[in-house]
């Protein structure tokens, strides 16, 4: 099974890396922005669309509303980009939000942020594929009915594609890059333009939509819609927080490139996402959020708006959706790169398993990738593959951590301000506590929409994966540091056990207790001793017999047991002798058979014993070891012996005293 274990292994994981070959990225300005903008920009294929998914509650009419909506999420995202051009500068040694909390807030909110960033990255994955899926729909329309497992089967080929240690040429995720910022900004100006010249263009599932008009929404009902219409839109945001994370990618001065990329993308994503929702609201452009439901008005926003610009031009629309879909997928392996990274972070700061901190065989920290990948996978499928479903979750996850970051940077400033004492450094540490203060009002004014808007359609989910990973992280925290206080070597001298006791357990007189007992007396010992348990007489008298023959130079010790138990009358002699010398420290030796199928004549190496002969064999064994290791002061040493696999054992003879 080892062997085949390793076989499988190998073939899905590829041979192992040295630890030499890791090399650090350090990227130009040319490079850096176009690889680093995959994820604030990925999320204009599916962010105006919740806009409108949102208003179309209230019927095609409420849609007037949509473009104020779209400026307002604009004002967000000028707020957020603002502060983090700060945050970059400030912490030109990345860390991102975990860091920046922690180092202002201390590890208790360090911690909730932690929370928040993990649901930030299975969601990441989740969104992102599941449009990208929604765009190739859209060209396809016969793989609608199997999208959630599609996406399921994208988020297993992008695990695996990343447990291979494989990257994403940068060149590569550049050129997808321009080529979806190239196609989204085409057909924004080509369709104002248009219409700035008088031409009708008129969305083909415009005025589709029966609900329009059939029923009157007070004011303080549309409010509540547009509110919540801005939550959903405020997805936009997501994706500029990696540039915080990301900084070591610049070449010095790497706070000041990171700032410049920031300002860049940020500028490109909020310029594209206003033109895309005001260009949806002047074609009259509908979507819906049921697919299956509403086939007519299935097509994503982009997939509408690209048909209504050009024409319904296959040589148009397609490479527009293609675009799309490749930069989704690209946000979604960015987060399989930027996870496991972060986990490990988190492992080394004792908030997860300390497994999450070991890289693999080849130089990519599995564990993250496999935990990514099954969280993802597991809602996709559980929320049916729709984008749409899944947005009230995500927003709770990045504007949470949003929220604790720029709260942290605000803090960070005022400290800056109450040490500082040159008038040009102080008055830009104003500057910078003032947009931090904006980024927050801003942020938290979403994260309590969302609380009170999306609760029910999702955000109790958030909330209490958010919760779960948080308990989650204090208790492990808590176990870590509670071994690490037991563990410490004390100030003085640590105290040594007084005396060593050996004992052996016997059953008969055969080559594996030879091996037994000259493995005891090696460590030379104070005493060793033999132990058997009598369960039957005729076989105690005879072990005791050939014993005294062989004269073994090692005392035999017979225990009774009255209801033929073994394990019992064994731990209860060795409790006792700890009690008798606390100080003293018991080994208990225990044979093992092992099960061989090495390449030695006889039997037993021609298959008569396999992996599956192993439960015939050791019981007794376990349940001492299970028993024992428990008991402090008690070593529990098993020896073992392979079958079918030893070589010419040498003669039987007395072991010296």
């Amino acid at each position: 099974m080892t062997r085949s274990w390793a076989v499988l292994k190998r073939l899905l994981v590829g041979e192992p890396f040295a630890s030499g070959r890791g090399s650090s990225l350090v990227l130009s300005k040319r490079y850096a922005i176009p690889l680093l903008a995959v994820n604030p920009i990925s999320s204009i294929a599916y962010a105006p669309e919740q806009v409108f998914l949102v208003l179309g509650v209230a019927g095609t009419a409420a849609f007037a509303l949509s473009p104020w909506t779209g400026l307002a999420i604009g004002a967000v995202m000028v707020a957020v980009i603002a502060s983090y051009r700060y945050t970059v500068q400030a912490y030109p040694g990345g860390g991102g939000d975990y860091r920046v909390v922690t180092a202002n807030f201390g590890p208790g909110a360090g911690r909730l942020a932690a929370a928040a960033l993990v649901l930030d990255y299975i969601l990441t994955v989740a969104v992102s594929t599941a449009a990208a899926v929604a765009a190739v729909d859209a060209l396809v329309p016969g793989l609608r009915p199997w999208r959630e497992w599609l996406a399921a089967a994208v988020i297993a080929l992008l695990a695996a594609f990343n447990l291979r240690g494989l990257r994403v040429s940068g060149r590569v995720a550049a050129a997808v890059t321009v080529a979806f910022v190239a196609g989204v900004a085409a057909i924004v100006l080509t369709g104002l333009v248009r219409l700035a010249t008088g031409e009708d263009l008129t969305a083909a599932t415009a005025g589709q939509d029966a609900r329009e008009g059939a029923q009157e929404w007070t004011s303080a009902a549309l409010f509540l819609l547009c509110a919540r219409a801005f939550a959903a839109g405020s997805v936009a945001v997501t994706g500029i927080e990696t540039f915080t994370t990301r900084v070591r990618f610049f070449r010095p001065p790497r706070g000041r490139n990171a700032a410049a990329a920031i300002t860049t993308v940020g500028a490109a994503t909020v310029a594209l996402f206003i033109g895309t929702v005001v260009l949806a609201f002047l074609t009259g452009a509908q979507t819906s959020a049921n697919p299956r439901s509403d086939p007519d008005l299935r097509y994503p926003l982009l997939a509408q708006l690209a048909d209504t610009v050009f024409g319904s031009s296959p040589a148009a629309v397609w490479p527009v959706m293609l675009a799309t879909a490749a930069v989704l997928l690209l946000a979604a392996n960015t987060a399989f790169v930027g996870f496991p990274q972060l986990a490990s972070v988190f492992a080394e700061d004792s908030l997860l398993p300390r497994q999450l901190h070991k890289r693999g065989d080849r130089l990519v920290y599995s564990n993250g990738i496999l935990i990514l990948a099954v969280a993802a996978a597991l809602l996709v499928v559980l929320y049916g593959g729709g984008a749409y479903e899944l947005i009230g979750l995500y927003v709770v996850g990045v504007f949470l951590s949003m929220v604790l970051s720029h709260a942290a940077m605000s803090r960070h400033w005022r400290r800056v301000l109450d040490v500082e004492r040159d008038p040009g450094r102080r008055a830009r540490a104003h500057r910078a506590r003032a947009t931090a203060v904006a980024a927050v009002l801003a942020c938290a004014a979403v994260l309590v929409i969302v609380a009170f808007t999306m609760f029910r359609r999702g955000g109790w989910i958030a909330v209490l994966i958010i919760g779960g990973c948080y308990l989650l992280m204090r208790a492990i925290s808590t176990h870590y540091a509670a071994v690490r206080g037991e563990i410490e070597l004390p100030k003085g001298k640590p105290p040594l056990p007084s005396r060593s006791h050996a004992i052996v357990l016997a059953s008969s007189v055969n080559l594996p207790l030879m091996r037994m007992l000259s493995y005891a007396k090696a460590p030379r010992p104070d005493t060793i001793t033999a132990l058997t348990v009598n369960v039957d007489a005729a076989a105690s008298r005879r072990l005791v017999a050939e014993w005294d023959r062989r004269r073994i130079g090692v005392p035999l010790t017979v225990l009774d047991s009255p209801y033929r138990e073994i394990t019992g009358p064994i731990v209860d002699y060795v409790k006792a002798r700890r009690r008798d010398a606390p100080r003293d420290v018991v080994t208990v030796y225990l044979p093992e058979y092992v099960v061989g199928l090495g390449p030695q004549r006889g039997r037993l190496s021609r298959g008569y014993f396999n992996w599956s002969t192993s439960l015939l064999h050791n019981q007794t064994t376990k349940a001492l070891h299970r028993q024992l290791k428990y008991e402090p002061g008690v070593m529990v040493c098993t020896v073992p012996w392979i079958l079918g696999d030893s070589t010419e054992p040498p003669p039987l003879r007395r072991i010296p005293k």
